[in-house]
């Protein structure tokens, strides 16, 4: 019984890592119509400037913050300088609407050039600020520690906070317009450019708190070439499409989802069948809902 409680601990903890990733996601296709593909990189990259201020410092309550700004400048630099002038080049008709999504591809590469260029063999170390020990209940040790629960208290907060600017303030009514009439939303004295890259930060921001959380709730070290980020990556975009890649709410709910499902495949058939598993789990819900959890075919929401 207690495995079987400890497996749910341990696949609801690493959904709520999925869900940051899968909300970073949302975020950016809310505002601008595009999937990026580079957001592992991104998170990678934050979470190397994490590192760096936690060597410095010693406080995570410092490294945590100025992370998310660094994800929040990152993701704003490459709106500005990279997307930006595709999705004026491509418009919102024909093969080229491809361009902006293809081009996270390459950014993808380019940032972990440029990290393993900067870091090479260097090893950033991110400690868990709180003790990882799980609690005891009845005399047995449970998969739920003080730093699991900060883990799903920032992915509720952010949630919570972020559905709140998205339904409840002008900025996120900027943005979904933004994102599905630019051209009205400019007439209407929107300023378009200003707050698709003001998306794109909030969602780097998302992202570097991922890359963080994952870090310390993994080994607690990264190299320019962790693979576990390019997990991360596949994962929250696997949790948004089940969800509903419109819904921020959905984002969470798929990444508890996915968490769940693979901690009991992992736990109780072989870690060698958890990538397969994930994309099968993407396939069947493109088949079966390709709208996701709560999203659907004439609407959109939180």
């Amino acid at each position: 019984m207690f495995q079987f409680i400890n497996t749910l601990l341990i696949g609801i903890t690493a959904g709520s890592i999925y869900a940051l990733m899968a909300i970073a996601i949302v975020l950016v296709w809310r505002s601008t119509r595009v999937i990026n593909f580079a957001q592992g990189g991104l998170a990678l990259a934050s979470s190397f400037v994490g590192a760096s201020i936690l060597e410095k410092t010693g406080s995570f309550w410092i490294a945590l913050p100025i992370a998310m700004l660094a994800g929040a400048l990152f993701s704003a630099f490459i709106e500005f300088f990279f997307l930006r002038p595709l999705l004026k080049r491509s418009g919102d008709k024909g093969e080229e609407i491809f361009l902006p999504i293809i081009a996270t591809l390459g950014l993808l590469g380019i940032i972990k050039a440029v990290l393993n260029f900067i870091y090479g063999d260097r090893v950033g170390v991110i400690a868990p600020p709180l003790s990882d020990k799980g609690f005891i209940v009845s005399g047995e040790s449970i998969a739920l520690s003080p730093m699991r629960l900060l883990i799903l208290g920032t992915v509720f907060l952010l949630m919570v906070v972020l559905t709140l600017i998205f339904q409840r303030t002008n900025l996120g009514l900027s943005l979904r317009a933004s994102s599905f009439a630019p051209e009205i939303s400019r007439l209407a004295g929107v300023r378009v450019d200003v707050i698709r890259t003001v998306g794109w930060a909030i969602s780097g921001a998302a992202g570097a708190t991922a890359g963080i959380l994952q870090t310390t709730n993994g080994s607690g070290s990264i190299t320019p070439e962790s693979f576990e980020f390019s997990l991360l990556l596949v994962f929250g975009f696997v949790a948004a499409v089940i969800g509903g890649i419109e819904s921020l709410v959905g984002a969470v709910l798929g990444g508890l989802t996915l968490g769940i499902i693979l901690a009991i495949i992992l736990m109780y058939v072989g870690g060698s069948l958890v990538f397969f598993a994930a994309f099968l789990i993407l396939i069947l819900v493109l088949l079966l809902r390709p709208h996701g959890i709560i999203g659907s075919k004439g609407g959109r929401r939180a």
